[in-house]
């Protein structure tokens, strides 16, 4: 990962812990009992992961033809595991708290769709077979977890895509995906937080939704705009 993506995962790391430890009693108490029950965060990565490839490789060239298909795809297996609202909140960062909650949740939306599409096109082109998810190895009762994988594409290309992940009440969800060294969420945050100090959190919302995305992000998924 590159150093700016370590620092602002180790600084989301804290905030996370930060959040964990500050939740009501009832909250800390779900989370504890959902994590004696949960599968282990690497199990969780590698379900989702050979589900959403095996679906790829059954029928990959329908899919290149038609991205919504793909998009489909992870909604089905990856989004579940992910925490868009805690993902949201970290891209907006300061603006978080001066949001209203009509434009909180627009903006979880519209970053939930950017997700998907971003994501569904990097991963298009990976194997199922070609899968490998190294063991996480954490110390008990921790609330934050690394899982990292190694993924081919067709061409045989390898790709180190990273799931930094934590226990919340639905079990281990990641906050953040990177890519060969790409955070999601950082790049989202630097991209996009420069609009918002300037217009606001509205315009982004809308540039969400018309489908733009970090300058990053179009590298990691090669349709760069």
């Amino acid at each position: 990962m590159r150093l700016s993506s370590f620092r602002f995962a180790t600084a989301a790391l804290g905030a996370a812990g930060w959040l964990m430890q500050a939740a009501t009693p009832a909250a800390a108490a779900a989370a504890a009992t959902a994590q004696g029950a949960a599968e282990q965060p690497s199990q969780v990565v590698e379900t989702a992961a050979s589900g959403l490839l095996k679906a790829l490789d059954a029928n990959r060239a329908e899919y290149r033809r038609d991205p919504a298909k793909v998009n489909a795809l992870v909604d089905k297996y990856i989004l579940p595991h992910i925490d868009t609202r805690f993902s949201a909140e970290l891209v907006l960062g300061k603006y978080w708290r001066t949001a209203t909650p009509q434009q909180r949740q627009s903006f979880i939306n519209a970053f939930y769709h950017s997700m998907l599409n971003n994501y569904g096109a990097a991963i298009v082109d990976f194997t199922a077979n070609m899968l490998k998810v190294y063991p996480t190895h954490y110390p008990a009762g921790t609330q934050n977890a690394t899982v990292r994988t190694v993924m081919m594409r067709s061409n045989g290309s390898p790709v180190h895509v990273n799931y930094y992940m934590h226990m919340t009440p639905q079990g281990w969800q990641a906050w953040d995906v990177v890519i060969d060294g790409v955070s999601y969420v950082m790049s989202y945050r630097q991209d996009f937080g420069s609009q918002i100090a300037r217009e606001g959190i509205d315009p982004v919302i809308k540039s969400l939704e018309r489908g733009e995305k970090p300058a990053a992000i179009g590298k990691t998924t090669g349709r760069g705009t």
